[in-house]
């Protein structure tokens, strides 16, 4: 038997409030990009460089996201049966590749730098507007991490850990600024310069890693684990057992694929019903849009010793013991039995 949870026909849930964050921190890139550039004009600080390059990345990386958005938000169709959900990591990715090259840039240019050194100016000023614009970026990257997870969103929460790594560098270019305030050693700010560099580097190669790995369909065991154990606290006598398990997400939902097995004497219509039970359970626990593909497989003699209905009238052995699901026993395409 095969069934789905249903699904909107026209915007998804959450979607508008996810568009109106995106906005909201594509807006928020801009006002920080121009404080970061009258930073590097007011000291002419390689390090405070970086930091600006990067904030060019999050605008060009923040309009990507919106368009990625409104194009992942729109329902299924005969072309894109499952959605258009895989759309968020397609964006996650761009964002990856263009932090990568900005890394790249940053860590030429300081090396270029050591050669051909120049001195700081306005080194306070460049402090205070490097502090203000990296607690900025801290709490902005924080609050799109939590509406991220919150709205199973993996494009938002990749921005937000974009916007959180800055805050690191941040902190460690307002020490390294107030350091060459005090020392007058210029050439810390080109060592900072490559050290944020090589930072950037690895925040853009974990972005591209995440978001391959999603596009290939890589198993979500965060979300198997989470679907098994919502079965198991809520399990019932008449579902025998669980197998061939599957979760994939696309975008911001979540697809199930799973087998039950099911007393083979129950109806057509007894079967659909303990289905779809399934179904909306695990879609009312997670709190997001889920939609399942359940095949319901009739019991055969071998599962008696694990059944747990006491009264089955058509029981062959007695029953021998109850099987707690794991991931390591429902993944597997065969129905439970005792070994």
């Amino acid at each position: 038997m095969q069934n789905s949870f249903p699904r909107p026909e026209l915007i998804m849930p959450g979607q508008h409030t996810k568009k109106t964050l995106l906005r909201f921190t594509l807006i928020f890139s801009c006002i920080l990009m121009a404080v970061k550039f009258t930073a590097y004009y007011l000291t002419g600080s390689n390090a405070i460089l970086t930091d600006a390059l990067e904030s060019i990345i999050n605008v060009i990386a923040g309009s990507f996201a919106l368009y990625s958005m409104h194009y992942a938000s729109k329902p299924q169709d005969r072309d894109h049966p499952y959605g258009h959900g895989k759309m968020e990591y397609l964006s996650a990715g761009f964002e990856g590749a263009l932090i990568l090259f900005a890394g790249l840039a940053i860590i030429t240019k300081a090396g270029y730098a050591f050669f051909i050194p120049h001195e700081i100016t306005s080194a306070d000023t460049g402090t205070v507007l490097s502090a203000i614009s990296g607690l900025c970026n801290f709490l902005m990257g924080y609050y799109l991490i939590q509406q991220g997870k919150k709205h199973n969103s993996a494009l938002m929460v990749a921005d937000g850990k974009h916007l959180v790594s800055d805050t690191v560098s941040s902190i460690g270019l307002v020490l390294g600024l107030i350091v060459i305030w005090l020392t007058g050693m210029f050439w810390l700010d080109n060592l900072m310069a490559v050290i944020f560099g090589a930072m950037i580097l690895y925040t853009g190669f974990k972005l591209i890693r995440e978001s391959v790995t999603s596009l290939l369909d890589e198993a979500d065991q965060g979300k198997l684990e989470q679907v098994v154990e919502i079965i198991s606290k809520n399990r019932k006598d008449k579902w025998i057992d669980i197998h061939n398990l599957r979760a994939l997400k696309y975008g911001s939902s979540l697809h199930v694929d799973c087998h039950i097995t099911l007393p083979w004497y129950d109806s057509l219509e007894d079967s659909h019903a303990e289905v779809e039970e399934v179904e909306k359970l695990v879609a009312n626990e997670l709190q997001g849009e889920v939609e399942f593909f359940i095949h319901a497989d009739p019991c055969i003699p071998s599962s008696c010793p694990l059944c747990t209905m006491e009264k089955c009238r058509e029981r062959k052995t007695p029953f021998v013991k109850r099987l707690d699901w794991t991931l390591e026993n429902v993944l597997p395409d065969r129905k439970h039995r005792l070994e």
